[in-house]
């Protein structure tokens, strides 16, 4: 019985797959993530977007085009926020984003031909769902330690279909992280809101990076929210000796007047506060941010406000995202601006980007490198702060950290030689 998992969206939807999977080897099928021919398919969804929905369901037509035969069931955000559309489609199964640790039993219900009950997202858990670890098969592992988000922000939809903040248990993670293959290097946190992240009810993110540098692996946080960032939490991060230098902080817009009209918690001047914080207790650290262009309270007077902070951050890199309108949020009531406008400003801040990336590459002579896979006839990894360094070495280093010094910039990054 093969079965292949296909996943839309986020690190944490791309975790919680890998958890299928280890739930479905863990019974003797025979599973992969990759889109080809199987008798079984599971379609984890995605709707931060309206883009990302509408690719989850297109994905029903792909599965279907290997197979007309297949099974296939269908869980996530996109299925949450609206079953029917999954229904109209004639799926197999229709879950949500609460019971994916069960998935694989449904399966086992599917092979023996047997009703899977009601065909519909169960309602939104409470509490952490615990579920078994993910399947690693790489250098890098994605740990996930919380789910949902309390902050509402006016454009999104993710607490409306994720549900409110809740953290795991910390003994699961250390646990989770004691059972990694011997290849795993790197240790990336992640969930929804990881700043939200709570032991007994406290805020619990210095508590569990300083337990998990004891491994002695590299530890890296998959985005932070600015309003964790003061001196007491930079300083103790940089007494870590594991902890990578690179900080994904979501800013949206460097607009003051835009940023109020999103619901974000801060202003661009505590946002310039934060990256000089950063900066002052590492030497050149990878800082990247979201940007969300076209929000419908952004006028072109708003939008040069935003481009010029950005400028002034001097980030190493951006995420840009056209503002996408999701029914149910607030945003949603306020008129959308025309597409062409949210183009021409997303184009600009992709300038921008280039700008940007290339000159942070500038700054840096050399990083510590975890090798992760080869490109043709470069071994290809990250640096701490998450530089892309393409390595020519004469011996086989996959899988290795080692120092580099760069050479000059090379495609998404750098051309690289071992120290």
């Amino acid at each position: 019985m093969k079965i292949s998992i296909l996943t839309l969206g986020c690190k944490v939807n791309k975790y919680e797959s890998d958890a299928i999977m280890h739930s479905l080897l863990d019974k003797g099928y025979d599973v992969c993530d990759a889109l080809t021919y199987a008798d079984i398919y599971i379609i984890n969804t995605c709707a931060v977007t309206g883009e990302a929905e509408k690719k989850s369901r297109q994905a029903i037509a792909r599965c279907r085009s290997l197979n007309s035969h297949a099974k296939i069931l269908v869980c996530g955000c996109a299925s949450q926020k609206n079953s029917l559309q999954f229904e109209e489609k004639g799926v197999d199964f229709i879950g949500g984003v609460a019971r994916k640790n069960f998935i694989a039993q449904y399966v086992d219900l599917v092979v023996a031909g047997q009703n899977l009950g009601e065909n519909k997202p169960s309602p939104l858990p409470l509490e952490y769902e615990q579920a078994d670890f993910a399947t690693q098969t790489r250098t890098r592992a994605y740990i996930k330690i919380q789910d949902g988000c309390n902050n509402f922000c006016s454009y999104c939809i993710i607490p409306y279909l994720r549900g409110r903040s809740r953290s795991r248990e910390i003994a699961d993670i250390i646990s989770e992280v004691c059972a990694l293959p011997e290849q795993v290097k790197e240790i990336v946190l992640t969930g929804i809101n990881v700043t939200d992240y709570k032991i007994d009810g406290k805020s619990g993110l210095l508590q569990l990076l300083f337990e998990l540098n004891k491994f002695g692996k590299r530890i890296r946080l998959s985005s932070l929210e600015e309003t964790i960032v003061d001196e007491e939490f930079v300083k103790a991060l940089s007494s870590l000796k594991n902890f990578c230098p690179f900080f994904h902080l979501s800013l949206q817009s460097g607009s003051a007047q835009v940023l109020k009209d999103m619901n974000r918690k801060y202003s661009p001047n505590d946002f310039a506060k934060s990256v000089e914080l950063i900066r002052k207790y590492f030497n050149c650290p990878g800082i990247t941010t979201d940007v969300i262009v076209g929000f419908p309270t952004e006028t072109e007077q708003l939008f040069e406000e935003s481009y010029n902070f950005i400028e002034k951050m001097a980030f190493s890199g951006l995420h840009i995202f056209q503002y996408s309108k999701r029914d149910g949020t607030v945003a949603s009531q306020l008129k959308d601006l025309p597409g062409q406008v949210k183009k021409q400003r997303a184009k600009r801040l992709e300038q921008l980007d280039s700008k940007l990336r290339r000159t942070f590459i500038d700054k840096n002579s050399g990083g510590r490198v975890l090798v992760e896979e080869k490109e043709g006839e470069y071994f290809v990894g990250y640096s701490e702060n998450y530089i892309k360094c393409y390595i020519l070495a004469t011996q086989n280093i996959d899988n290795m950290v080692i120092d580099v010094d760069f050479i000059k910039p090379y495609k998404d990054g750098v051309l690289a030689k071992i120290k």
